[in-house]
């Protein structure tokens, strides 16, 4: 399964299996398995740098395992075919997120007029509150 020019998945590392899907079928919904499970093995992937498998873990969130694998259960489609095309798109779509290097974060401090007005309102503020209180003779 290819993801990009410089990245492939091979066969190996996907395993799938058919169960049973729930909702409409029809006359077929009890006898064919049209639900698809797709297990990647990500953690032992060859081809995926560890920087890739850190943001992967990161975006894949429930769907990683313990053992390192990322788990789809699709069942859109009454198709068989359909939902293996469906879960495969989307394993695709998760590793090129996941090959995406995250802009860094450059801090910025606030203005000195805005660090000014912010006093400006706290002040006014506690001024307004300590009108408040009880009014001595």
């Amino acid at each position: 399964m290819k993801i990009n020019d410089s990245i492939e998945i091979a066969d190996w590392e996907l395993t799938e299996s058919f169960a049973r899907a729930s909702g409409p079928g029809g006359q077929n919904v009890n006898k064919v398995s049209t639900a698809v499970e797709l297990r990647f093995e990500a953690a032992r992937s060859p081809n995926l740098p560890d920087n890739v498998k850190a943001r992967l873990k990161r975006l894949a969130g429930r769907k990683w395992t313990v053992d390192g694998a990322i788990v789809f259960f699709v069942q859109d489609t009454r198709s068989q075919a359909r939902n293996r095309e469906i879960a495969r798109e989307r394993l695709a779509e998760l590793i090129r997120k996941a090959l995406e290097k995250p802009k860094r974060r450059v801090p910025t401090k606030p203005t000195y007029g805005s660090v000014k007005r912010r006093l400006a309102s706290k002040k006014a503020r506690g001024e307004i509150k300590a009108l408040r209180g009880k009014v001595e003779d």
